[in-house]
């Protein structure tokens, strides 16, 4: 379903480029639960943005569901990661001005249903993440918990093939965590979504059908010899 063929990333630095992937090749097939971890700095974000089309590879190709969309520009790379591609950050990313109806909302609106769309959907998601009492709140009255399942069902709403999530339970405890991942594994298995979850935590990891590691932005397919 995605796959990515020699990435390569570099950015100049005290008049040198510093290599952050180097010849990174990658497939994921549909519904598939991949975790991406390595040592801080390896590159997992940066290779994140990469197969989620924010960032650009300085050489390399990338496909989703046979469109390699590494050759589309502005706007077309744009429009194409809206239809196509979830993220779920750590920090949560809600917009601050708006409702969680209106966060969650946002992408469609991006991709302009009609509003009885919406609101069906704004329903369903709602009590997927069960917080339909609190469409009308906004992020600031929230719980760290409850932002984050905000920010899971604003990713998945438009139904996208691909969820790509950076350290989603970074900033949580560990019981709400738990809770973060249960429901983020669950929705995503019941979409057949294939989701690339990054993480610096084992038990995170183990709930995926398969780890990758970053380690000097080379790919590695075997974790056990990581330090966790």
């Amino acid at each position: 379903m995605l796959s990515a063929h020699h990435l390569h990333y570099a950015y100049p630095e005290a008049g040198q480029l510093h290599t952050v992937l180097n010849d990174v090749s990658l497939e994921l097939s549909t519904g598939e639960h991949v975790a991406l971890v390595g040592s801080s700095g390896s590159g997992k974000s940066t290779l994140l943005n990469l197969l989620g089309g924010i960032d650009q590879p300085a050489s390399g190709q990338i496909f989703l569901n046979g469109q390699e969309f590494t050759a589309l520009k502005e706007p077309s790379l744009t429009l194409f990661r809206r239809q196509h591609i979830g993220f779920i950050y750590q920090q949560f990313n809600l917009i601050p001005t708006l409702t969680v109806a209106e966060n969650i909302l946002l992408p469609l609106s991006l991709l302009k249903l009609t509003p009885p769309a919406q609101q069906e959907r704004l329903s369903y998601w709602l009590e997927s993440i069960q917080l339909p009492s609190r469409a009308n709140a906004f992020p600031d009255q929230l719980s760290g918990g409850e932002q984050q399942r905000v920010a899971i069902a604003r990713a998945l709403i438009h139904q996208p093939a691909l969820v790509l999530a950076d350290e989603p339970t970074g900033n949580l405890d560990a019981k709400t965590g738990q809770l973060i991942l249960d429901l983020l594994f669950n929705l995503a298995e019941q979409a057949q979504q294939t989701l690339l979850v990054v993480t610096h935590s084992k038990a995170v990891a183990e709930r995926a059908e398969r780890i990758l590691v970053l380690q000097d932005g080379v790919l590695q397919t075997d974790s056990s010899s990581l330090a966790w």
